[in-house]
């Protein structure tokens, strides 16, 4: 008799990817799924607006500071800008997997001065699905759709058959 229960083994065939806060409910929307994505989206949606008075007071101490109208200009553009890729860069990202991971990882410094845009992109996408469902889904599905090919293309037990001489 094994010693592993039934219970324990993973099952055969591909394995779903999990998802940030989701783990993998993603596939069958149970462990208080619809809950969590209610949750995310508030609190990336608070965690934006709380950014926004962090940048106002970051704003406040350049104009106590009297450093000039350019420079208050150019903070407000940069960061207008920064928010604005990293909103699109993150909204793409849960559609399509990078096509050149090392230009994402460039990319990094951007999205974290654009961190406004990468929260309001991440609570949007949780009023829909958990971010980045569709894209796993659609890989898993693939997977499961050849791995069953591949299985029932195979007959029998390998090892069983009679070698030719």
């Amino acid at each position: 008799m094994d010693p592993v229960s039934d219970e324990n083994r993973t099952p055969a065939g591909p394995q779903p990817e999990e998802i940030r806060f989701f783990g993998t409910t993603w596939v069958d929307h149970t462990g208080h799924y619809a809950l969590r994505r209610v949750g995310l989206a508030a609190g990336s949606l608070l965690a934006a607006v709380a950014g926004g008075f962090v940048l106002r007071f970051a704003f406040e101490g350049l104009q106590i500071a009297e450093v000039g109208g350019f420079v208050n200009v150019l903070v407000v553009v940069m960061f207008a800008i920064c928010s604005a890729i990293a909103f699109r860069k993150t909204w793409e990202g849960f559609g399509r997997r990078p096509a050149d991971p090392a230009r994402e990882d460039a990319l990094r410094s951007l999205k974290a001065i654009g961190f406004i845009g990468s929260l309001l992109a991440y609570s949007l996408r949780c009023l829909t699905e958990a971010p980045g469902e569709k894209l796993r889904r659609a890989e898993y599905e693939t997977a499961l759709a050849q791995f069953e090919k591949r299985r029932a293309s195979r007959t029998g037990n390998p090892s069983a058959r009679k070698k030719k001489k």
